[in-house]
């Protein structure tokens, strides 16, 4: 008997997902009480759908039909309702014609009018008419414009982007107001839509590439895209690499300064960032800061973030290697510090390392999931506590302590979160492989990260460029950053349509004038 319950119950649920396909795959009637039963089915279970009926003011019965905390309900009042009940009407498409909104489509498949209703639009269902009316009254919850809290700015704009796409159009195209900025709309997802927008300079941007990006993006069959970071997993070249290929920015201006560049920018919907592509391994290492200073402090600091990716990755193997293996090379009186500070350390300097390196990430991750004034006292009191515990247990050394603070302020430098995780990452092998073949590891560890970064593309572009291909004229703005005079041309590892950037250098000064 109670077998028999269960089978009807999901013999039930079996009829009423295959009335709800049936009404999907159908257009609406021109009886407005059938179409309201429709609905019903359509949306059953589902309590936000608010569900609207009036009369016009010539008796001709209406309903309006939008979804509760995705709309804007004082337009639907004063643009829409407001107008149908006291404008009189005696032409066909009046009701259309009084509403005083923005955007109206009309809409005949059940199929758009569920995909209307679910982004935040209303429907309009008029007795005796066989379409209805998709009007534009998105007004969902949404945080004001904040400054980027992952990419903070010294002298740069302070604007970030929201969760909104058509914000995050906005602020892109306050920075770049050309007729050339085109966008082209996508829609994926087979169980929740997500709305992409892809945006490019037309004159600028190399047309191979904003093909590849709408041919990837129109390959997927997934059931949402919830992030940004979601889709560049989806949409990248390798999946298996540690280094990103695809840049995520919050900053509108670090976007808009992309396009420029002839790049492309995907925008997704509900999501607080944009991605960019194609991208080269030393874009990673640039911020927008390096062209709001003087190019001779941009050109250091840059320097150092460059030094600091050798130093993340290869102080601690180095050590490793010194202490197992090379010890000879190292000069008489600090091999003597070295050997008094490691005289009552019972592991290996690799275990030591190990632990250490790895308290760091624990401490680094507890720092960044805890309430902001709790995570930093986590991050400087536990880091200072453990460091010292440890050397006065005999656990670790002084110096390794040294050498562990120093590669974790080495990462810090690292501009993109993505790079310096997986710097991180190559850190750990790096170290057992230095533990068994010392030097003569360390090199072979070089060189296979270097094969990797020369094997790898991004959107089809390759990832070591300027280096593989050499391109010389890169070289202005990648490791260092010559005066603004001096960048004339666009990065040819993205091949633009137009190599020299508009406009034209004069010095100003009394010769000219």
């Amino acid at each position: 008997m109670v077998f028999f319950r269960q089978w009807l119950r999901g013999k039930k649920s079996f009829c009423s997902q295959e009335q709800a396909d049936h009404v999907l795959n159908s257009t609406i009637s021109s009886a407005l009480s059938k179409n309201l039963q429709q609905l019903a089915i359509l949306f059953s279970g589902i309590p936000e759908l608010v569900t609207r009926t009036f009369s016009l003011k010539s008796g001709q019965k209406a309903a309006i039909i939008y979804m509760d905390g995705l709309v804007d309900k004082s337009a639907i009042n004063t643009d829409i309702l407001r107008p149908l009940l006291f404008q009189e009407g005696n032409e066909k498409d009046f009701w259309e014609s009084s509403m005083s909104i923005g955007s109206i489509k009309k809409v005949e498949k059940w199929a758009e009018i569920e995909q209307a209703l679910l982004s935040g639009k209303s429907i309009l269902l008029i007795d005796k008419q066989l379409v209805a009316l998709e009007i534009e009254t998105q007004g969902w919850p949404q945080r004001s414009i904040e400054e980027p809290s992952v990419e903070p700015s010294l002298k740069g704009s302070h604007q970030g982007f929201t969760e909104t796409a058509s914000q995050n159009i906005a602020l892109i195209r306050r920075y770049i107001s050309s007729r050339e900025l085109k966008i082209k709309e996508c829609t994926i997802g087979l169980r929740s839509s997500t709305k992409l927008s892809v945006m490019y300079l037309a004159d600028v941007v190399n047309e191979d590439v904003v093909r590849e990006v709408e041919s990837r993006i129109h390959s997927l069959k997934v059931d949402t895209i919830l992030s940004t970071g979601e889709l560049a997993e989806l949409i990248e070249d390798n999946s298996y690499t540690p280094f990103p290929q695809l840049y995520v920015t919050e900053r509108p201006d670090t976007a808009a300064h992309q396009l420029l560049k002839g790049r492309v920018a995907i925008v997704v919907d509900r999501s607080p960032s944009v991605l960019i592509g194609p991208m080269n391994f030393s874009s990673f290492f640039h911020v927008i800061d390096d062209y709001n200073v003087r190019w001779i402090l941009a050109s250091f600091i840059r320097l150092l973030r460059f030094v600091a990716f050798f130093i993340a990755i290869f102080t601690p193997s180095i050590y490793i290697a010194m202490i197992s293996f090379h010890y000879e090379v190292i000069p008489l009186k600090l091999l003597l510090t070295l050997e008094q500070s490691r005289e009552k350390i019972p592991f290996p300097p690799l275990l030591e390392a190990m632990f250490m390196e790895l308290v760091l990430e624990m401490l680094r991750e507890a720092g960044i999931r805890l309430p902001a004034p709790v995570g930093q006292t986590v991050g400087v009191v536990g880091g200072i506590i453990i460091g010292q515990a440890a050397v006065q247990a005999g656990l670790v050394s002084n110096v390794m302590v040294i050498v562990v603070a120093v590669t974790a302020v080495a990462s810090f430098i690292i501009p993109d979160l993505e790079m310096a995780g997986g710097i991180r990452i190559i850190r750990f092998p790096m170290m057992i492989i230095s533990s068994l073949f010392g030097l003569i590891g360390i090199v072979i560890g070089m060189m296979v990260i270097s094969i990797h970064l020369l094997s790898l593309e991004s959107l089809g572009s390759p990832y070591s460029s300027p280096l593989s291909p050499l391109h010389m004229a890169d070289l202005k703005d990648t490791f260092v950053r010559l005066p603004q005079r001096m960048l004339k041309k666009r990065p040819l590892s993205v091949k633009p349509q137009q190599l020299k950037r508009s406009g034209t250098w004069k010095k100003v000064g009394k010769k000219s004038e």
